[in-house]
């Protein structure tokens, strides 16, 4: 007897709490459709949080927080209540939003999946028919990136930067290998200078530490001065001659 009481009272209790009603959800009803998006939105995550299976307050959760510009943040909502949804139209609905969502993101291939899910549910919606033709547009526009093109495009870059690095060390090791023989052959030629030059290209000195230009100026000076003194003893003996004149005496 106990036992079946027992079982009484707990389908009772779970009769009573799946009949419970959302106090919580008309109020923020309300405040959606006076535009207090951030007080509809503080209410839905109550909501939400006393009963997560329900899809009405997720949905509308994500409707009060897309209004606000946070697009991204309210598709993660508009999942939660695809989820949690029960019937085709709320499958409609929630994957029409995400639509417009991705739309807002330029994330065309995504959008034109959304809205083509939200066709499923509910082919007779002409606005989510229009969505879907937009997506499908602008996604023929704006196809997505190959990544792996992507990598190919930067490996082929940086190949031509690394060629381009090995031709100019390749340039500068020409540069350094000319400059090394330009003056290797500076060197020879200054080997091959003249033996009696010195580095400056003057002549060296003779042994005696006298150089051959100094000791031929010194010789010309000597010259100077022996070709002065035989004039002076020319000049005396010609002065000492007795003058010879025409007639004699």
């Amino acid at each position: 007897m106990k036992k079946i009481i027992l079982h009484l009272l707990l389908l009772f209790s779970f009769v009573a709490n799946a009949q419970q009603k959302d106090r919580i959800l008309p109020k923020a009803n309300e405040e959606y459709a006076e535009n207090k998006f951030v007080d509809a939105e503080a209410d839905y995550r109550i909501s939400n949080s006393k009963f997560p299976n329900r899809s009405a307050a997720s949905y509308n959760l994500g409707n009060s927080i897309y209004k606000q510009n946070q697009p991204s943040e309210a598709k993660f909502a508009f999942a939660k209540a695809l989820k949690n949804s029960k019937s085709r139209t709320e499958k409609h609905k929630a994957f029409h939003n995400l639509g417009n969502v991705f739309m807002k993101e330029k994330d065309y291939t995504q959008a034109v999946d959304a809205y083509k899910n939200a066709l499923r549910n509910d082919p007779s919606d002409e606005e989510t028919r229009y969505n879907y033709a937009l997506a499908k547009k602008m996604l023929k526009e704006n196809p997505p990136k190959d990544d792996k093109k992507d990598d190919k495009k930067k490996d082929k870059k940086d190949d031509k930067k690394d060629d381009k690095k090995k031709d100019k060390d390749k340039k500068d090791d020409k540069k350094d290998k000319d400059k090394d023989k330009k003056d290797d052959k500076g060197d020879k030629d200054k080997d091959k200078k003249d033996p009696k030059q010195d580095e400056k290209g003057e002549p060296k000195p003779m042994p005696g530490g006298i150089s051959k230009q100094r000791l031929e100026s010194l010789l010309n000076a000597v010259n100077k001065e022996e070709k002065k003194v035989q004039d002076k003893v020319n000049a005396q003996k010609v002065k000492g001659k007795p003058v010879q004149t025409d007639k004699d005496w």
